[in-house]
């Protein structure tokens, strides 16, 4: 029997579920020891998504870090009975806090290394929350294997490190049920958040890509939860990325935070193209500041690579210049000239291939056999598999061909490190390299090269033996695939596949001047220096603040089921349409002007035949049949296009291509409402959208008499958005002085005759009303699109310049829940025409007309 927790993913997930043992339901925390203020239901049958109206009493932030694991080390007590625990000081997630407000609790969500029997998980909560402030999440062990080393080590650490699965044996093909075991560990993750949880008050910080889709969950619960979230790793490209059969999940799960952060612009740059290809969202930079809007809330992207603890590294250098370990690698590679590698045992960090690169080197500079020595130290591998397997076998075959072919008594020019080291032993290491060199084919930060720079400058005391009293010098030679790589300006980078070009590289750096490894160590060490970890966490908790700083001003909804959930906010006055009031309002006025626009309003922008049938006829002549109304049609359409298709409705007022031409009437004739007739422009702008669309695959221009339109809709997104920005300057340099505006819209570039618009139109049509004597007291507006904002703009300053009283009922409506001008909104057409319709039947029949009469489809 599955446990509740478990079953409740068939919202979430699709797909039969694999058998993964009983879970025993454990006892909750109590939350009235840990957090004042409201405590929310829990039960997930009973619980709504709480929208957070109302306010803690209590008003202290507090900030939820929640990653795959807790900064914390267990170890059994003696005799195998009970559990000790110390912080784990290597923690990122503990060294973080420095930049946090000091007066800031910090709370912890994860897992731990190790597993606890079923029957101790309570009081190791109780013990973990109480001293260390953590919460552990225990995942049961069928769900963690295919969880951890499933799913997110299978599938995302290789799909992210740019591993395709090609065949079977190779990164490994999608498994369904790794997927569900994902979804599942991240469930249990946001129950444990949920339990300790104040909303109102809250900050969470959720890292990595472990818990990609646990924003999806939380957000599901809490709609104005302030949510930030850090990937550790790389963002792959959209060719590779969209490869992913849950690719759309995800993403939409990410954008559920309000905050999202990478190591470097080209991982940012990398999520954001996915979005625009595979959601249609487009970024702002506005200030400096990376924005997607999603359903009326912007999502920030922050980028800002990670840095190291200075006083952690200082400390550890000063205790291996303590325990002498400095001066004993000194005096063990006394005449020799160090290189050194440190990474993880993986398949990414090219280990090979810096092998291969220091054997080329020995090859190509024979001066340097008997005197150089890289020492590469790894560390324990954290996955498994055959290819982790095949990697560990080529370096060992690697390192002892290279000791056979190079050594001789008293040198070897590998020194393979494979066991854990010490902060200690791994700092005296640095201090004594002359270069570090970095060959990872991926990687998404590596700090390595900080740590490094930082051990090379020593610490500031005189009485130090260490090499801080004498010059600071260090070299680096770094891949150009690593997240620190563009922050290292004076790096020798390389192509590690390259490994010749890696052996120059080498050469190079050890045989530099020492003047010049001086002046590259003093910039790198002024980046480091101020680039820690605590102004990496200060900043993007700043920018978290920045970006949720509104979220309590603004009415949310949650809407859409499964991972395609999404929280729509939108301003404190803007609220659905209620026909019933409309229609109330409607019945007791007496001069109405009702302006609707077409694509998109009263036609559906999917619908291939764009004919309106004869529902919306019907209607729009039941309304013209009442003598208090005004109706006008107002759309970018041409005049020909719009008189053929209401033929029917002889009283209705068209407004055409956004105004430029206009009739009250079909008895009327057209009317040119733009400063002239003159379209010389054309002549100059044609040639130029002509230019872009030969250039552009999928790209059309559409020619009116008053205007032309560039779409790209259907062209590549990110080269027909680049081609649109590109077109939009090249036309407002060649127009400048014609009268024109040029226009940037949805996948389109429009330009046409300054001073038309849709605002106009509005204008013109309150205008002439009050000049009548039929000032309009009630005032419909509908329209869809960005054009239509003219329109619900210009009724503020009607009022107020008295061409509407300040009485008139205004009703400016958009359609589709997003951020407008409009105080109302309604979901689609078919909503429109309903509402159109109620105030249809609602018309007075005694002042009707013949109009009906009129109609022949």
């Amino acid at each position: 029997m599955m446990s509740r927790s478990y079953t409740n993913l068939l919202d979430l997930a699709s797909g039969n579920f694999p058998v993964m043992g009983p879970v025993r339901e454990r006892k909750r925390l109590t939350r009235v020891m840990t957090v004042p203020g409201v405590v929310s239901e829990l039960d997930d049958d009973q619980a709504n998504s709480v929208n957070s109206d109302v306010h803690s009493s209590v008003n202290q932030d507090r900030i939820i870090i929640v990653a795959n694991q807790l900064p914390v080390k267990a170890k059994r007590g003696p005799d195998n009975k009970g559990w000790s625990f110390n912080w784990d000081d290597y923690s990122l997630l503990l060294q973080l806090k420095d930049g946090l407000p000091e007066e800031m609790e910090v709370l912890y969500v994860g897992s731990l290394k190790i597993d606890v029997d079923i029957n101790e998980q309570d009081e190791v909560s109780s013990v973990l929350l109480e001293k260390f402030k953590c919460v552990p999440a225990f995942l049961p062990p069928e769900i963690f294997n295919k969880f951890y080393h499933g799913f997110c080590k299978h599938h995302l650490w290789s799909l992210f490190h740019y591993m395709l699965p090609y065949s079977a044996n190779h990164g490994g093909r999608f498994d369904r049920s790794l997927w569900e075991a994902y979804v599942a560990a991240n469930k249990i993750f946001s129950q444990r958040v949920i339990e300790v949880i104040n909303p109102e008050d809250d900050y969470i910080w959720i890292h990595d890509y472990h818990l990609m889709v646990l924003p999806t969950f939380l957000r599901r619960r809490f709609n104005r939860l302030r949510m930030g979230f850090f990937l550790h790793s790389p963002f792959p490209s959209s060719e590779i990325y969209r490869t992913l059969p849950v690719r759309e999940e995800i993403l939409k799960a990410l954008l559920n935070s309000d905050l999202i952060g990478f190591h470097t612009f080209d991982y940012a740059r990398h999520f954001l193209s996915c979005c625009s290809r595979m959601l249609g969202l487009e970024y702002q930079s506005k200030r400096g500041y990376i924005g997607l809007e999603y359903y009326g809330r912007t999502i920030g992207i922050k980028i800002m690579p990670v840095g190291v603890h200075m006083e952690q590294i200082e400390s550890a250098l000063r205790v291996a210049d303590k325990e002498s370990r400095i001066h004993e690698f000194k005096q063990r590679f006394d005449g020799k000239t160090v290189l050194l590698g440190v990474d993880d045992m993986d398949v990414f960090k090219g280990v090979n291939l810096k092998l291969l690169a220091m054997e080329q080197m020995l090859k190509q500079h024979p001066k340097w056999q008997g005197r150089a020595v890289l020492v590469q130290i790894t560390n324990p591998a954290r996955g498994r598999g055959k290819d982790l397997e095949d990697t560990q076998a080529e370096i060992q075959a690697s390192c002892k061909r290279i000791n056979e072919m190079f050594g001789k008594p008293g040198y070897e020019p590998i020194v393979f490190i494979d066991r854990p080291i010490s902060l200690t032993e791994r700092v005296a290491y640095y201090t004594i390299a002359e270069c570090v060199v970095v060959t990872a084919v991926r990687d998404g930060m590596n700090l390595t090269p900080y740590e490094y720079i930082a051990c090379r400058q020593g610490v500031s005391e005189p009485a130090s033996t260490s090499e801080s009293n004498g010059p600071k010098k260090s070299m680096l030679v770094v891949s150009e695939f690593i997240g620190c790589s563009p922050s290292l300006s004076g790096a020798i980078r390389v192509n590690p596949w390259n490994f010749e070009a890696t052996a120059e590289a080498m050469n190079e750096a050890i045989s530099m001047a020492d003047a010049e490894k001086q002046l590259q160590h003093e910039k790198h060490y002024r980046y480091v220096s101020s680039h820690d970890v605590a102004f990496w966490s200060r900043s993007f908790f700043q920018d978290m603040e920045r970006t949720c700083k509104d979220h309590f001003r603004r009415r949310c909804w949650g809407i859409g089921l499964s991972f395609g959930f999404r929280v729509v906010a939108l301003d404190p006055n803007f609220r659905k349409l209620s026909i019933d009031h409309i229609e109330s309002v409607y019945v007791r006025s007496k001069n109405r002007a009702i302006l609707l626009d077409y694509d998109g309003t009263v036609m559906p922008q999917t619908s291939h035949n764009k004919t309106p049938n004869a529902e919306v006829i019907s209607i729009v002549n039941r309304l013209l049949g009442d003598t208090k109304n005004t109706v006008f049609v107002v759309s970018g359409r041409g005049k020909e296009s719009l008189d053929k298709w209401f033929s029917p409705c002889k009283k209705l007022g068209i407004a055409a291509e956004h105004g430029y031409f206009m009739r009250w009437s079909s008895d009327d004739k057209w009317e040119v409402c733009g400063p002239n007739s003159e379209f010389g422009w054309k002549q100059i702008a044609e040639p130029v959208m002509r230019l872009y669309t030969e250039a552009t695959d999928g790209s059309s221009i559409e020619t009116k008499e008053s205007a032309l339109v560039w779409h790209h809709r259907d062209a590549d997104p990110s080269f027909g958005s680049s081609q649109a920005k590109e077109m939009l300057d090249h036309l407002e340099s060649v127009l400048a002085n014609e009268p024109v505006t040029v226009k940037s819209g949805q996948f389109i570039i429009d330009v046409k005759p300054q001073g038309v618009s849709k605002g106009v139109v509005a204008e013109k049509v309150f205008t002439t009303m009050a000049e009548s004597g039929k000032q309009a007291d009630f005032v419909l507006c509908i329209g869809d699109d960005r054009s239509d904002e003219e329109m619900f703009e210009i009724i503020s300053s009607a009022i107020s310049s008295g061409i509407l009283s300040s009485n008139t009922s205004v009703f400016a409506c958009t359609v589709g829940q997003k951020p407008s001008k409009a105080k109302y909104y309604l979901d689609d057409p078919a909503e429109v025409i309903n509402m159109l319709e109620a105030l249809a039947d609602a018309s007075d029949p005694g002042s009707f007309t013949d109009t009906e009469s009129d109609i022949s489809l």
